[in-house]
């Protein structure tokens, strides 16, 4: 195919190609030329261009297929408007002449019909430059289409219409011409010539006037007639002709001289009354139709009528949503009209009314809810109010003139009604849509919508009555606050009027209505609606036989009032379950011969209430199992049986009781029926088995001996049938845009498919999804389908020898009936037979024997040739399923057998696609039916099924099966698929356009395919390039057909090969066909559009989106100016107006995700772009809602003013490219800036630092930061906080929420000391104030207080005045929760004031908990500024006020606080007991929570408690468990004061508890809280709250008092200490282990506290003397032994070895064996887990304290093991000399269990000495182990571990010899260390042991190293230092060497001053030496001088001698002196107040 590639056509490889091929070959090439063309060099294009032309025109003779002649076309055209245009004449005259041809041959064909397209495409691009030609040619052609075929047609239509875009007005003397010819198309029997032509005069109408003016009328009878017998296509063409025609003449300003005489303009009531003349009277003609209408005959098709209602729809957009705003009322009353008593005949039966109410109510949702924005919507819905007040006048006076008896005849009442349901329905769509938005809507009293909505209440007509229910029931989802209100109102009138007929039944249905509503509101309603509701059911139910003028109404509302109430679910129906199973049980009779007798009374009437009583208990009880599936238990369905059988009895007697009665109870009984069955579907089968009989017999009765003669297909069958078969047939069984209208056309002319008041029950369901209303059908209808779907049920659970006869008995009736009444018998008989394999299949039961499957394959095979093709369909999926039910491979092989056989002789169209069909559904179950023959045969026959050219249906259903088998059969299909890649191809260059469904099937083979070959089509081998190549242009010609689904075909095969092949997909291309399909009018196409996109974006989002704003900057012709947008906004804009004006959900879905996707991987480079679209579609808000209402005191004042500036900052840019966005769509903007601000701060800190942006923004203009759109983000949060919709509300605060946290801490450079939010407080302080509105719901509040809380902790404000604005709103919440439950609003559910109670208290808990870690800091920096100098007093003033104030802001109301926390933390320990304790619950509830509402309540307290718990705890350490309220035992005994208390009654409760009992009840409560949750806290428990558990403990364990109680109960601790192991255990975060081994550290001082207590105790009591015998406290007594899970010191032991042993394996010896490990390599660990070590350490240390000396010593070897451990394993020299923290830690950690009392204590002493004494040994072993590694082990850690050793043990420790030697011979090593810093060190080492206390320690240390640290400082006289680390060197050993002398005896003494001296003097420099001498060289001189002047006076006789013997010394001495004197006492003055360097670094590692 790469040959292909060239300007001019390959001849030679192209004549050496077969026949197919060539076709390919061409088509290649010419895809290939449309691309070159434009791009080549017009030179180039001119010296090629005869033979060029020579190529192309030859092509028109080679009878080219469809695509191919296109292309040709495109190209000749492209090559004469880019290359010299002197012979396009010939050419022209060489295609007329084509077209004149007399041949009439259909292999002629192709090159006429390609010379009819090639001169469509000349003209259309070349246009005027064609001078005059063209008169001919469009005679010659319009001459050529009186003898063309329906193909001609089409391709003479299409030309024409190109011919007449590219001539403009130039063609004006032809439009009469071709208006003529396209006339009689657009009536034409082929449906694609209608829709050519509709495309044509569509091009006319551009120019041609008299088409909108004089011709008007017959234009618009023309497209009438066309709508006659049309298709889906058909309609939506002609409809958009019509439209556009009828808003021309109406828009049109006629001004030319020629027509002004005879024109005249139209209005819009007379282009109304043309469309309403369709609407009524169809296309008969205006003349004709009035003497029809006089006979009465006349009946409007149903195609006309759609087609009329899409034009209406097409009329309004072309004029837009400005026009419809202003003209709303005239169009609303026309609209309504067509429904109206003026047109009686449209109305006259039932089935037409709803036909045409379901029209209107298509136009309206169409105009009203699809184009106007919210402002609009809102007044339109005024408008429709007014409508319904003037219809209820009407009825009003009617109803009031006559006298009762006749008042139900009078014409107007009954008239109104389907205006009012009209009205009504989209009245309850516009206000659902608006949601909260419609808030002022519902205020505005001059409107009075509710008032409105309930007049109609009371109307006459049930159908009225039931729409204003639904009308409420959307007005209550829209506004949650309204649904409490509604009902009390509707229950009180419906109280009230229980004696009126239409009062009885309208409010039952309205209560009903709203109880639905419930489910979709998530706050709610009050528990205690429930019982009223209950009770009027009950009430009405008794009192319906009191008086028989209403008791049928009365019946039938209290079980509606009872079915209704189900659906509030378990929590609410089990209270009433008792009285609902009473009434359950008294409404049939108890046994048969009660029965019997009831059937000897009665008369019809009785009859019929009984009906319809019975009918809604089965309804109500139905509901009952389906919404409240939680509480069938074993007993209650016990409870339900009983009165099964009667009911089934009476199914039984139905038939008779309907004889002796007559046919009043016709519609009773089919009702009664529907409803048992479909109880007896949803209850289990083994609960009726006793009545399988009865009941089978009469659903087979059913289905057999049906009442209607409907043809009920289009019902049943589609959920039977594979969602993928019924692609096959035709777009009215898809979804499209017009769904809701077209299904009319899919019924048949005998139903118009469902209406509310078939059925009233539906009107609480859940709707079915993307309809409003719901739409149950007539009861006969519904009956069969009950009856299929229990039949489905019951067969699988028959007998097998039962199901036979059943069987047998279907199959005769079908045989015995005839003609069209045999195919409904069919219908019925498969669908229930197929429903019934669908259950067997899915229970995996078995069909039975032999006989059985026969007589079920009779069934199926009997309907696989039926003329109906859905049937078809159902039983091809049908004998499928069997084939899966029986599954034995002979059975199935049989079946395919019969298939073949049957596709071989039959010739019919219904055979060869049924078995077809059948074949490709036998692989669906069966996966691969294995044997490549089988595969082979169903292959080949469909091969060639898929070749009739004669049929195309054949065509179709061949090639989907094929699809099918090709999806199906997996890696035994790869043989096949290089032939059926060829056939699809040839298959897609022949087929005619027209055959749009055969063009479909072709499309899901291609995308089979492409699937089989998968990512193999990644490869390079010639074979699969020729295969993708293939693929590829498979797609190009799907993508050139003009069918949208064909189309959408293509972008979804395009969209599998970018999945498997993305480098070979052309993206640019790919992206423009989406952009150009993004708007298109078909919903498959734009589904398919944006799941493409959404797959391509997740790869290449930033490709996509630069690709479709290229393209339009190209601006290509094909764009229509919908997608223009890209040009301004970008493809990411054009997908938020998508998303704004798309009513699809799966699209609104697949939308975000896409635009999510881009977000992800865009937003962080293009900032400022997506942040102006979020603020686009939100700003669009402000100008609708201003600021929510906010109460104006003075010092808001400022703060409006601030907002108002936010607010038209921007005022400059009005221009919105979003206009009117909806609601929900701003709640996406706002969710999409809370992505946009996590993806920067994942992205980088300087979107979160000014500074640093700032910088890099100089840097770089084009970089860009967050944070400099601060202002941005905090108006956009605020445009969305203050708006009408709660939603949007919500999601404004959680966006200031997550910029308040994020931007909190981001300093303002400008103003040292202040944060960059801190400018923005009036702006959040006005957000937040509306949410505090007494009428905002709870969930708004709640929210808004977590922003609150986060604010004021957030610190961004530090005046105290300024935060109390914030404050107050907080303050005025605390005030409504201490009101207590029983004050809260009855609007919503109680368990929404639980949440914003615990949203307050925990938004409080934050702010304290702030306040008091400020205040803890600010005193640990206090405290340490006082040690740094007291004149920090004043700055530290300063820092204090904001956090005291903070607290005082707190302080005041914390009295309160801490009561309401710990009635909180009580409520939330009730709540989290185990359900076996459920009985032993307070029965009230809790404080905050109601017992009828628990388990709504349980997430509130889960979200909130943690915060709660640690602010208790917190509030109680700060009053050290000291203050108890007085009040505390006494107030409030109505509730539980403490969990302890929890079970005992009131009366026996002591009523005042001491302070130490409340103190020990808050004490276990704040534990058994903490413990309950650390102990397994689920894998989803949020961070903060295991966090604020560990810090709870922290605090409570901070206090003695709380410390005493753990510490004296030894099994607490270990318990607590196992907990916080077991947390450590599962919880990697580092805070998470750090804060737990804090808690350990707290727990075990606690136990050294109270060993100490214990021991002081004994001490005193026993007195001094008795010494010996005092009794041994702490652990291991006086045996050693620790008892694992009873001893605190293991549990403390396991814990912290747990910790070492993960951050150092090489610590656990059992690991140390293993090669992983041996590696003796250091690990640094990070610093995370060095604090982890570190800390582990300490509390090692800590351990013997509780322990008993026989139990220290025990625990002393593990404990020495794991410090010396982690010494060693961590002990690595850093850079700078610095200790690792580890090593820091473990040497703390040493030094505290050396100098522990234990190692003195008698008792142990001699254990720890040998103990202490092996552990030394190992540290100077760690030395040896490591000769080759000692360079990197750090010697100083060692020394100084060495050093701990001798300085804190006893001497007997060290003073071993051999030890000793050892260690002085380390320090021999070191001090001859190279690395200054090192011997700097051991200086300071030895400085410290010289000086030790004890001789026999100090001693042999000094002996041997003295000499040689002397020795070394002589050596140093000559080798001047020259670093400053050597410098420090020499000061250290100075220093060892002053020391020394000071200790030295007095004869040794004048020895060692001797040896200094000399040392000292060799520094001093003189006068003129010290100008010019080194910085290095003054420090050592001074520092000479300052020792010389200290030991000159303490040592003066020896310092004398030495002076006389030596001249020399004294002349340089006093040189240095002199030259000093004036420097020194600068310096010494200096020096006293900064000590040396040396004592600074002592004092960071100073262990010892």
């Amino acid at each position: 195919m790469e040959l292909a590639h060239s300007l001019l056509l390959n001849e030679e490889v192209y004549n050496q190609l077969g026949e197919f091929q060539k076709a390919e070959f061409i088509f290649e090439w010419l895809q290939f030329l449309e691309k070159l063309l434009p791009v080549t060099s017009r030179a180039d294009i001119r010296e090629n261009q005869k033979k060029l032309v020579e190529q192309l025109t030859s092509l028109l003779n080679n009878s080219p297929g469809p695509p191919t002649r296109r292309l040709v076309a495109k190209n000749l055209a492209v090559l004469y408007s880019t290359g010299d245009t002197f012979s396009v004449y010939q050419t022209i005259d060489k295609c007329n002449e084509l077209i004149r041809s007399k041949d009439d041959s259909p292999s002629y064909l192709p090159t006429k019909l390609a010379a009819v397209v090639c001169l469509g495409y000349l003209y259309k691009k070349l246009g005027r430059i064609l001078g005059n030609s063209f008169t001919d040619t469009v005679g010659n052609v319009l001459k050529a289409m009186k003898n063309a075929e329906s193909q001609g047609r089409y391709e003479i239509m299409l030309s024409l219409q190109n011919i007449l875009n590219g001539l403009g007005a130039a063609a004006i003397p032809c439009h009469r011409d071709i208006y003529k010819a396209a006339r009689s198309c657009l009536t034409d029997r082929s449906m694609a010539v209608r829709c050519a032509a509709a495309k044509c005069l569509l091009e006319l109408q551009n120019e041609a006037v008299f088409m909108w003016s004089t011709d008007l009328d017959s234009v618009v009878t023309l497209c009438f007639k066309s709508f006659e017998g049309s298709n889906y296509d058909v309609r939506l063409a002609v409809a958009k002709l019509l439209g556009t025609v009828l808003a021309r003449a109406l828009t049109s300003k006629q001004t030319t001289a020629s027509t002004r005489h005879n024109f005249r303009r139209i209005s819009l009531e007379e282009v109304m009354e043309l469309l309403g003349t369709g609407f009524l009277r169809g296309s008969c003609g205006f003349l004709r139709a009035s003497g029809d209408m006089l006979k009465g005959t006349s009946s409007v098709s149903r195609d006309v009528r759609v087609g009329v209602t899409q034009a209406y729809v097409v009329f309004v957009s072309t004029l837009g949503a400005q026009w419809l705003e202003r003209n709303f009322s005239a169009f609303l009353s026309h609209i309504l009209d067509l429904v109206s008593q003026s047109h009686p005949k449209v109305i006259q039966s039932q089935m037409d009314a709803i036909g045409c109410r379901r029209c209107v109510s298509f136009i309206l949702r169409a105009t009203v809810g699809g184009l106007l924005g919210e402002k609009a919507q809102i007044a339109a819905a005024k408008e429709i109010c007014q409508a319904i007040w003037k219809l209820k006048k009407v009825v009003d006076t009617a109803m009031s003139d006559n006298n009762l008896e006749t008042r139900i005849s009078t014409t107007d009442v009954t008239a109104s009604q389907h205006v009012l349901v009209c009205a009504l329905q989209e009245l309850g769509s516009l206000i659902h849509g608006l949601g909260t938005t419609a808030a002022p809507l519902l205020q505005d009293s001059s409107t009075g919508v509710l008032e409105a909505v309930i007049s109609v209440i009371l109307h006459p007509s049930i159908s009225v009555r039931l729409t204003a229910a639904w009308c409420l029931r959307c007005i209550a989802v829209a506004l949650p606050c309204y649904v409490s209100l509604l009902l009390d109102r509707c229950i009180e009138r419906l109280s009230a009027l229980k004696s009126s007929p239409e009062g009885v039944t309208g409010y039952s249905f309205a209560v009903a209505a709203l109880l639905g509503a419930v489910k979709h509101c998530p706050l709610g309603i009050p528990h205690g609606k429930g019982k009223v509701i209950m009770t009027v059911a009950e009430d009405l139910l008794c009192s319906a036989s009191q008086n028989s003028r209403i008791s049928l109404q009365r019946t039938q509302a209290g079980w509606l009032l009872i079915a209704a109430l189900m659906t509030l679910g378990p929590a609410v129906v089990q209270h009433h379950l008792p009285r609902m199973l009473l009434l359950w049980k008294c409404i049939f009779p108890s046994c048969p011969k009660d029965l019997e007798t009831e059937k000897t009374r009665g008369d019809s009437f009785t009859w019929q209430v009984t009906l319809e009583g019975r009918a809604g208990a089965l309804c109500a009880i139905k509901s009952f199992v389906s919404h409240c599936a939680g509480l069938l238990t074993d007993e209650v369905v016990q409870r339900l049986l009983p009165p099964l059988p009667s009911a089934v009895d009476l199914l039984t007697q139905l038939s008779s009781i309907y004889k002796s009665y007559g046919n009043s109870l016709k519609t009773p009984s089919t009702v009664y029926r529907h409803k048992l069955y479909e109880l007896l579907a949803v209850l289990p089968p083994k609960t009726y088995e006793g009545s399988f009989c009865a009941v089978l017999k009469e659903l087979v009765s059913d289905l057999t001996v049906p009442d209607s003669q409907i043809d009920a297909s289009t019902f049943l069958l589609p959920s039977l049938c594979h969602e993928n078969d019924l692609l096959l047939l035709g777009p009215l069984l898809q979804e499209t845009d017009h769904r809701f209208i077209e299904e009319q056309l899919l019924l048949g002319n005998s139903i118009a498919g469902g209406s509310l008041e078939y059925d009233p029950y539906s009107i609480y369901e859940k709707v079915a999804k993307g309809d409003s209303v719901p739409k149950p059908l007539p009861p006969v209808l519904s009956v069969i389908s009950a009856a299929t779907r229990l039949f489905g049920v019951m067969f699988s659970h028959v007998a097998e020898s039962h199901r036979l006869q059943v069987l047998e008995h279907l199959l005769n009736s079908i045989k015995q009936t005839k003609g069209s009444r045999q195919q409904i018998v069919q219908l019925n008989v498969v669908s229930a037979f197929s429903t019934s394999l669908k259950h067997l299949a899915n229970c995996k039961g078995s069909l039975g024997p032999e006989e059985v499957r026969r007589s079920a394959l009779a069934v199926v095979m009997g309907a696989l040739e039926s003329n109906n093709p859905l049937l078809r369909c159902a039983a091809a999926e049908c004998l499928a399923r069997l084939a899966q039910v029986v599954s034995d491979s002979a059975f199935t092989a049989g079946l395919a057998q019969v298939s073949f056989d049957k596709l071989k002789s039959a010739r019919d169209v219904v055979s060869r696609t049924g078995h077809s069909l059948a074949l490709g559904c036998l692989y669906r179950y069966l996966g691969g039916i294995g044997s490549t023959q089988h595969l082979n045969a169903c292959v080949g026959i469909l091969y060639t099924l898929s070749q009739d050219s004669t049929s195309p249906d054949v065509q179709a259903w061949a090639l989907h099966s094929l699809a099918l088998i090709v999806d199906l059969a997996g890696p035994l299909y790869h043989v096949h698929v290089e032939p059926t890649l060829s056939l699809v191809l040839m298959l897609l260059l022949t087929v005619p356009p027209a055959y749009t469904e055969v063009h479909q099937s072709l499309g899901r083979c291609l995308n089979a395919l492409i699937t089989t070959l998968g990512p193999e089509l990644q490869g390079s081998s010639t074979t699969v390039s020729a295969l993708r190549t293939s693929c590829l242009l498979g797609c190009a010609v799907m993508q050139d057909n003009p069918d949208c689904l064909v189309q959408a075909q293509a972008i979804s095969c395009l969209q599998q090969l970018h999945m498997f092949a993305p480098r070979h997909v052309n993206l640019s291309s790919l992206v423009s066909c989406l952009c150009v399909n993004l708007c298109s009018s078909y919903l498959l196409l734009r589904r398919a559009v944006v799941a493409c996109l959404r797959q391509l974006v997740q790869r290449e989002a930033a490709e996509v989106s630069e690709y479709a704003v290229a393209l339009v900057k190209e601006s290509r012709e094909d764009f229509t100016p919908a997608d223009v947008n890209i040009r301004e906004i970008g493809l990411e804009g054009a997908l938020l107006g998508l998303l704004d004006k798309e009513l699809d959900q799966r699209l609104c879905q697949d939308i975000k995700e896409t635009l999510t996707h881009m977000l992800t991987s865009m937003a962080v480079e293009k900032l400022s772009f997506w942040l102006k679209l979020c603020k686009d579609v939100l700003a669009a808000s402000a100008d609708f809602n201003t600021v929510a209402s906010v109460d104006t005191t003075q010092e808001e004042e400022t703060a409006k003013v601030d907002d108002g500036s936010v607010l038209t900052s921007d005022g400059d840019e009005r221009f919105y490219p979003f206009s009117n966005p909806r609601w929900s769509t701003r709640v996406f903007a706002a969710e999409c800036v809370c992505k946009i601000i996590s993806q920067c701060e994942n992205a980088g800190s300087a979107h979160f630092d000014i500074t640093l942006a700032q910088e890099r923004k100089q840097r770089d203009s084009r970089d860009d930061f967050l944070v400099l759109h601060l202002a941005d983000l905090i108006r956009m949060a605020f445009m969305a906080a203050t708006d009408h919709s709660d939603q949007l509300r919500l999601s404004g605060l959680q966006t200031l929420l997550i910029v308040v946290r994020k931007f909190a801490a981001v300093p303002e450079p400008e103003f040292p000391g202040h944060v960059i939010l801190e400018q923005y407080q009036a702006n959040v302080g006005a957000a937040l104030r509306p949410a505090f509105a007494p009428e905002t719901p709870p969930d708004v509040t709640a929210k808004a207080c977590q922003v609150c809380s986060a604010w004021i902790a957030s610190g961004v404000v530090s005046d105290l005045n300024d935060l109390r604005r914030v404050h107050q709103l907080l303050v005025s919440s605390l005030v409504k929760v201490q009101a207590g439950k029983e004050a809260q609003s009855q609007q919503y559910n109680e368990s929404t004031s639980t949440m914003e109670i615990l949203a307050v208290l925990k938004a409080w808990a934050e702010v304290y908990i702030v306040a008091v870690e400020k205040q803890k800091n600010q005193s640990d920096a206090h405290n340490h500024c006082l040690k740094v100098a007291n004149s920090a007093e004043e700055s530290y003033k300063g820092v204090t006020s904001s956090a005291s104030g903070l607290l005082d802001l707190v302080q005041a109301d914390l009295g309160i606080l801490s009561k309401l926390w710990l009635s909180a933390l009580q409520d939330f320990a009730l709540l989290t007991l185990p359900s076996e304790y459920a009985l032993q619950l307070p029965a009230e509830g809790g404080t905050f929570y109601t017992a009828e509402t628990i388990e709504n309540a349980r997430p509130h307290y889960y979200n909130s408690w943690a915060l709660i718990l640690y602010a208790t705890a917190l509030w109680l350490t700060s009053t050290g468990f000291i203050v108890v309220d007085p009040d505390e035992g006494v107030t409030n005994l109505s509730r539980p004061v403490t969990p302890t208390t929890m079970c005992q009654d009131s009366s026996t409760r002591p009523l005042v508890k001491s302070p130490e009992d409340v103190n020990t009840d808050r004490f276990h409560l704040i534990l058994g809280i903490t413990v309950e949750f650390l102990c397994s806290p689920r894998s989803d428990a949020a961070m903060e709250n295991i966090i604020a558990c560990l810090r709870a403990l922290q605090a409570l364990f901070d206090v003695p008092w709380p410390r005493s109680k753990i510490g004296g109960d030894q099994e607490l601790g270990v318990e607590l200490l196992n907990v916080l192991h077991r947390l450590i255990l599962t919880r990697e975060s580092p805070d998470i282990q750090l804060a737990a081994l804090e808690v350990v550290r707290l727990i075990l001082f606690a136990a050294q506290e109270h060993v100490k207590e214990k021991r002081r105790s004994a001490e005193v009591d026993d007195g001094a003397a008795e010494k010996e015998t005092l009794p041994e406290f702490g652990e291991g007594k006086d045996t050693g032994g620790l008892v694992p899970g009873k001893s605190l010191v293991f549990a403390t032991l396991e814990l912290c070895v747990c910790i070492l042993v993960r951050q150092l394996p090489q610590l656990n010896p059992k690991l140390t064996c293993s090669p992983a490990v041996q590696s003796g390599k250091h690990l640094l660990l990070s610093e995370d887990g060095s604090r982890l070590v570190a800390v582990a350490l300490v509390i090692l240390s800590d351990v013997p304290a509780i322990c008993s000396p026989e139990g220290s010593v025990s625990v002393l070897p593990t404990i020495l093991y794991l410090i010396i451990g982690v010494l060693k394993e961590t002990a690595v020299k850093l850079r700078d000399g610095q200790l690792p923290l580890t090593v820091a830690a473990s040497l703390q950690a040493l030094k505290g269990l050396l100098s522990s009392p234990m190692a003195r204590a008698e008792k142990s002493r001699t254990a720890w000495t040998d103990l202490l004494r092996s552990a030394l040994v190992t540290v100077l072993d760690c030395w040896d182990q490591v000769d080759g590694l000692l360079q990197e082990l750090d010697e100083v850690s060692l020394l100084t571990a060495i050093t701990v050793f001798v300085m804190s043990t006893s001497p007997e420790v060290t003073t071993v010899e051999c030890l000793q030697k050892r260690c002085i011979e380390k320090f021999k090593i070191t001090l001859d260390s190279k690395d200054p810093l090192v011997q700097c060190k051991c200086y300071q080492l030895l400085h410290s042991i010289f000086q030790h206390p004890n001789k026999t320690v100090s001693y042999p240390y000094i002996h041997s190293l003295a000499p040689s640290i002397v020795g070394k400082l002589q050596e140093t006289e000559k080798a001047k230092p020259e670093n400053a680390a050597e410098l420090q060197v020499i000061q250290e050993g100075i220093k060892v060497v002053t020391a020394l002398t000071a200790t030295a005896e007095e004869e040794h003494r004048a020895h060692l001053v001797a040896c200094l001296l000399p040392i000292l003097i060799s520094f001093l420099l003189d006068e003129n030496a010290l100008a010019s001498a080194t910085k290095l060289a003054k420090n050592l001189h001074e520092f000479a001088l300052q020792n010389l002047m200290q030991i000159g006076p303490q040592y003066s006789s020896v310092f004398k001698k030495l002076m006389a013997s030596s001249p020399t010394m004294k002349a340089r001495l006093e040189s240095a002196v002199k030259g000093n004197q004036e420097s020194v006492k600068v310096k010494t003055a200096k020096h006293a107040k900064n000590p040396g360097k040396s004592s600074s670094i002592q004092l960071k590692t100073n262990f010892l």
